[in-house]
């Protein structure tokens, strides 16, 4: 049941989970630090709230299942992963590191909690369907939540899929656009522009809920939504800035890939609190 108390709870943990994936990111000396604060509000909330999930069983059959096809976003993933309990807080200093488990982009082979390997851009949203298809034909109740960034949706298989999800009236998926306007080549609408994304999605037959991005209330209420929608999938569009949370890394495509140095860490933790 979401209370005032779960979202003040929610936006906690979020707000945590932006210092932790700083410090790894300094730790790493690379990785991308816009888009995986644009994206752990959603995040937040799924493996907090809405996801079924079982870190001492990570593959319980009847679980909820999360494909991060904007791998690159992998610092915001395994976060989220490390505070579930999947692995000790400790391993998220070796991110990116030679021999660690916490790769650039998320390894199912590697990681407890990952469901598939992703990080090729525009795949991901393909495999989840996959995977809420096998749901349903093994009968099982697990739902599936896909992550794309607005960039990555200039690929074309994404709209194949998006196409396929629709035809078979698949449910039990649910797609989240974080739509936070960049990419690493500068503004999604002149690199190429994908707007308007939601009548885009409609005209495939999905549900679509468009919420602000950075209010975990309302992201919360969208995915009860995508829950209770009948015969479609949901895509949830979620408005969202990139580098949200640290005002010097907000809006800018510069950001993208580059780590925090030394003195932005300081900075950042003093904003966020943590100083």
């Amino acid at each position: 049941m979401l209370t005032e108390q779960t979202v003040r709870e929610l936006e906690l943990t979020a707000r945590q989970l932006r210092v932790d994936i700083l410090k790894m990111l300094n730790v790493a000396r690379s990785g991308h630090t816009g888009g995986s604060l644009s994206a752990i509000d959603v995040l937040a909330v799924l493996y907090f709230h809405a996801m079924r999930h079982d870190p001492s069983n990570p593959a319980w059959e009847e679980r909820d299942r999360f494909v991060l096809s904007k791998g690159h976003a992998a610092p915001a993933l395994y976060a989220c992963l490390a505070k579930a309990g999947y692995f000790p807080a400790a391993d998220l200093k070796s991110l990116r590191r030679l021999g660690s488990h916490l790769q650039g982009h998320p390894d199912m082979n590697k990681t407890p909690g990952v469901e598939v390997c992703t990080g090729s851009l525009g795949q991901g949203l393909s495999q989840a369907l996959g995977l809420a298809l096998a749901n349903r034909l093994a009968g099982r109740s697990g739902r599936v939540y896909c992550l794309l960034g607005d960039g990555e949706i200039q690929e074309g298989q994404v709209w194949e899929a998006a196409m396929a999800a629709a035809h078979f009236r698949l449910d039990n998926l649910c797609a989240i656009l974080d739509l936070n306007g960049l990419q690493i080549d500068g503004e999604v609408a002149r690199v190429m522009n994908v707007a308007p994304a939601g009548p885009k999605f409609l005209s495939f037959n999905w549900h679509v809920v468009e919420v602000d991005g950075h209010d975990v209330g309302a992201i919360a209420r969208a995915l009860d939504d995508a829950a209770a929608t009948k015969d479609q999938p949901t895509l949830v569009i979620a408005r969202t800035v990139k580098g949200k949370g640290v005002p010097f890394f907000e809006h800018k495509a510069s950001y993208h890939g580059v780590p925090p140095s030394d003195e932005e860490l300081a900075r950042a933790l003093e904003h966020l609190g943590h100083a």
